[in-house]
């Protein structure tokens, strides 16, 4: 055979050497995987599909990793909104406004009030706490390392205090349209496991949204639970008394980001309306139980959270019956409800399973939610979008809720 056609064969078999190895990695980049790869993900669907519902109550599976989406949101979830207790249309402005200021001396005009959001720190949060577990009566930061101090959970993972039980800060929000003059109410939301304030309450739950939105004359106090982190501690709302000394301290912050430092007494006053997500609990079940404000607090609004404490929940419902309790619960939590529902009921309490109509002194509501609304979705969606605007609407429709003496240095204004 001439040489320059074995030349020409071997360049054509090198060539070919290169291009079929290629082409299989253009199939993989493509999207397109082996049957061996389709056969593991289906047998890996069937397993998780055949695991009972009752061992599906993990943290993990009631918290899936959050997705990019859910730590940088997108333009659309803003808190750029407006609200104030009864609805009121919504209005846009077009001149310019300044932005309240935190001044404690400037008083500004409702025209030159902006809508705000922000964070603040406050002694009397849930953290730092040092003191003891109630339920154990043992130093609540219980592991050592060096320096350092933490807690094991319940779960059994120990979180440090200077990651998880460190942060004091409050989200504050109080809307354009709020009114001091007018009859208030103060929410204060306890969120999660796994939460951290801008990321999940104000940016994924969109909680400070969810109030203006409603068009009810209320302000939010979200305080900073456990950091990121799968444990429901209570801290300070662990003490006797430590509901008040938050609300007492939390009033003087409010009258200043109003705008008007006199308005203190006013906020010092109102009624206010306790919403626990999930983790959040224990926090509303101590603070029930010992926060020192029972007769403050005039709502408990509970979204999939009834894991515990039902005692707690008993018995405030049976010493208020001014006020209005409510739990939406999933499958997670539906064992605890049912229960909470008959020891109420074995106290003579009417106890309603239907969210239709408005909120009266004395209800006493749980609304079950289909397996499709997932455990942490559930702040924007249980048995309707945003429940927690819902509830605020509900609560407004009946001004007995809320009549206390709030407001009373602006009576004559």
């Amino acid at each position: 055979m001439p040489r320059r056609v074995l030349q020409l064969r071997w360049h054509w078999v090198a060539l070919a050497a290169l291009i079929v190895p290629l082409s299989f990695v253009l199939v993989q980049c493509g999207k397109a995987p082996s049957a061996g790869m389709l056969a593991a993900n289906t047998d890996g669907a069937k397993s998780r599909a055949a695991k009972p519902q009752a061992s599906a109550d993990t943290f993990d599976e009631r918290f899936p990793g959050p997705q990019f989406a859910d730590r940088f949101p997108t333009a659309s979830e803003s808190l750029q909104q407006q609200v104030a207790l009864t609805p009121q249309p919504r209005t846009v402005r077009t001149e310019p406004v300044r932005v309240a200021s935190l001044t404690p001396t400037l008083t500004l005009s409702r025209t030159e009030r902006e809508e705000l959001t922000t964070l603040v720190s406050m002694k009397s949060s849930a953290f730092p706490y040092f003191g003891n577990n109630p339920r154990s009566e043992e130093p609540f930061l219980n592991i050592t390392k060096g320096d350092r101090k933490g807690h094991r959970s319940y779960g059994g993972r120990v979180y440090w205090q200077d990651e998880t039980y460190n942060d004091s800060r409050v989200l504050v929000h109080v809307p354009e349209t709020f009114d001091v003059k007018k009859p208030g109410v103060i929410v204060l939301f306890f969120h999660g496991n796994g939460a951290t304030l801008e990321r999940d309450v104000r940016d994924r739950q969109l909680v400070p949204q969810q109030i203006t939105d409603s068009g009810v004359n209320a302000v939010l106090l979200a305080p900073q639970m456990a950091v990121n982190a799968a444990d429901s501690s209570a801290g300070k709302f662990w003490q006797p008394g430590g509901l008040k000394r938050f609300i007492d301290e939390s009033a003087g912050h409010l009258a200043r980001l109003y705008g008007d430092p006199k308005s203190a007494q006013a906020f010092a006053n109102m009624p206010i309306v306790i919403v626990g997500y999930s983790g959040g609990f224990l926090p509303t079940a101590w603070s029930l139980e010992v926060g020192g404000l029972p007769n403050r607090v005039r709502g408990v609004f509970l979204l999939d959270a009834v894991y515990g404490e039902l005692d707690k929940f008993a018995s405030w419902i049976e010493k208020n019956r001014t006020g209005f309790f409510v739990s939406s619960y999933t499958r997670y939590t539906k064992r605890h409800d049912l229960e909470l529902m008959q020891m109420l009921r074995d106290k003579g309490i009417t106890v309603t399973e239907s969210m239709d109509g408005p909120l009266r002194p004395g209800s006493v509501v749980f609304v079950q939610t289909p397996d499709g609304v997932t455990h942490r979705d559930y702040v924007t969606q249980a048995w309707t979008e945003h429940p927690v605007k819902d509830v605020l609407v509900k609560m407004a429709a009946t001004p007995a809720l809320t009549r206390i003496a709030s407001g009373a240095p602006y009576a004559n204004r």
